[in-house]
């Protein structure tokens, strides 16, 4: 377990201690899906869902998560978030939403955790606004996309 830092040498979960690392601009994208019934993919596209607008409520709960991250992972470190931006696009093939989130921050750690946490909180959104109409939902795919900053620099997936 020496190579993972979220544990001390006698195999114990701690927190990292950052205070040594340089303050660089760092961003990360993370991306998922929510597969769904045509049926709700319809209501959710055409705005009939009875709980209201589920791409614009779920947008703000996946940047409300961003910033309660760590609130909710328990190694990872409160971060000035600077900014979150969070796209729900329909996607008829799925059918259902494609999410994608990016979060930046000026730190000494990443912002990764957040950009998943965003997309993970986004699409229980989605479920939780339609779940009366289709339980069959799939939440899937998530996974982060870019990562760049801090001393590992620049990562994107294949």
């Amino acid at each position: 377990m020496s190579d993972l830092t979220h544990f001390d040498a006698s195999g114990a979960a701690h927190m990292v201690d950052v205070s040594d690392k340089a303050v660089t601009s760092r961003v990360a994208t993370a991306v998922g899906w929510v597969k769904m019934a045509q049926e709700t993919f319809d209501m959710i596209t055409s705005g009939e869902a009875k709980k209201g607008d589920v791409i614009g409520v779920a947008r703000l709960a996946g940047i409300m998560g961003a910033k309660k991250t760590p609130d909710l992972i328990p190694l990872c470190h409160p971060l000035p978030v600077t900014k979150v931006s969070v796209d729900l696009t329909p996607d008829p093939d799925l059918p259902g939403l494609q999410i994608e989130a990016t979060v930046k921050t000026t730190g000494q750690t990443g912002v990764e955790m957040e950009a998943l946490t965003a997309v993970s909180t986004c699409a229980l959104t989605v479920y939780d606004m339609v779940k009366a109409a289709d339980k069959g939902m799939e939440i899937g795919g998530i996974h982060v996309t870019l990562k760049d900053g801090g001393k590992s620099g620049r990562y994107e997936a294949g």
